[in-house]
């Protein structure tokens, strides 16, 4: 599965809705920290059919002026530049089932056409020694990707693909695709904002 942005597109979203909004204002306010706590059902591969709870702390968001850098070093370097800009970045934690917790290193946040918010997240994924020793192809997907759409009351759900691989799409009109390894990514549900 792709998901497909335009490089010029997504710069100029970045750079204008990154920062969290008042929502009755219309003015930025700092970012609260949030915790939202869901399931992760598996549509196929090796989650299938499976599903584990999950746990997401934010407790910062991306600055427009990072995001810009970030897509900059996609652009020049490709996605292991774009992992070791993003590596040393804590905005908040996503622990799976009884996994030890990963540090997000990209959080946007927007907002939709009907007025909820979509919270896309990156972070380093979880591998395992045998990837590692042996070099498989899943080496080439290094980030999970993280899509929620909450409404104001914090409920929603949203897409979890646990290894992705980021990269423009040059024969596409320079477009930024998000790739997942598996087939299908897994669903986000029950997803709620504890208060």
């Amino acid at each position: 599965m792709k998901v497909a942005f335009s490089a010029l597109g997504i710069t100029c979203v970045l750079l204008f809705l990154l920062t969290p909004l008042n929502r009755a204002s219309g003015t930025p306010v700092a970012p609260l920290k949030e915790e939202y706590t869901g399931t992760v059902v598996g549509v196929g591969g090796t989650m299938g059919g499976r599903s584990r709870p999950f746990t997401l702390t934010i407790e910062g968001r991306t600055s427009a002026e990072e995001a810009n850098r970030a897509i900059a070093i996609l652009a020049e370097g490709g996605q292991d530049a774009l992992l070791k800009e993003l590596e040393d970045k804590k905005l908040g934690r996503f622990s799976l089932g009884g996994q030890l917790g990963r540090d997000l290193n990209f959080v946007q946040e927007t907002a939709t056409a009907d007025g909820r918010r979509r919270i896309t997240i990156l972070f380093a994924r979880w591998m395992n020694i045998f990837e590692i020793r042996s070099g498989s192809r899943s080496q080439d997907y290094p980030f999970s990707y993280v899509e929620l759409i909450v409404d104001a009351s914090g409920k929603g759900e949203g897409t979890f693909i646990a290894a992705a691989r980021i990269y423009f799409d040059k024969k596409h009109g320079n477009e930024l695709d998000v790739e997942n390894f598996g087939i299908y990514p897994a669903r986000l549900m029950g997803v709620r904002l504890h208060r």
